[in-house]
């Protein structure tokens, strides 16, 4: 399956099962149970609060265990705050060209999964670690890469 671009994904109007509709429920409900525990835990103890993306990690580690569904970061176009968020498949190394070169979102299918990441916004806060503290505003739009793994039946 070629690359998709987000925006002919969304022109894709492909009807939507029962089952796939309980489907996607059922995985909706993991991915929001999930977050709503994990943001309790970390943002809800005194002089303890975590950055969101760590936290996020535990929430793609528990979904990963309840749905086989794995999550993870990957820098694009600013260094990554963790040697794990560094681009290192080919999947990623092209999802991080992609997405830096303006695309929304490259997915692929691989093997027995499918494999999509998709643009995430950096904000002047994210930006400020990322790029170093007291710089100016970035000139260009700064990224991170979500990255999706679904396992194929």
């Amino acid at each position: 399956m070629p690359p998709v671009d987000a925006a002919e994904a969304r022109t894709r109007s492909e009807p939507t099962t029962v089952v796939a509709a309980r489907e996607r429920a059922a995985m909706a409900h993991v991915i929001y149970s999930t977050t709503l525990e994990i943001i309790h835990r970390h943002y809800f103890r005194k002089g303890q609060a975590v950055l969101p993306a760590r936290a996020m990690e535990d929430v793609f580690a528990e979904v990963a265990e309840q749905s086989k569904v794995e999550g993870s970061w990957i820098a694009v176009n600013t260094k990554p705050m963790s040697i794990h968020h560094e681009p290192k498949t080919d999947f990623e190394k092209l999802a991080a060209n992609a997405i830096a070169e303006g695309k929304e979102q490259f997915e692929l299918v691989e093997k027995d999964f499918y494999r999509s990441a998709r643009a995430i916004p950096l904000g002047e806060g994210c930006v400020n670690c990322h790029t170093g503290m007291f710089r100016g505003p970035a000139k260009t739009p700064r990224y991170a890469g979500l990255v999706i793994s679904i396992p194929l039946k």
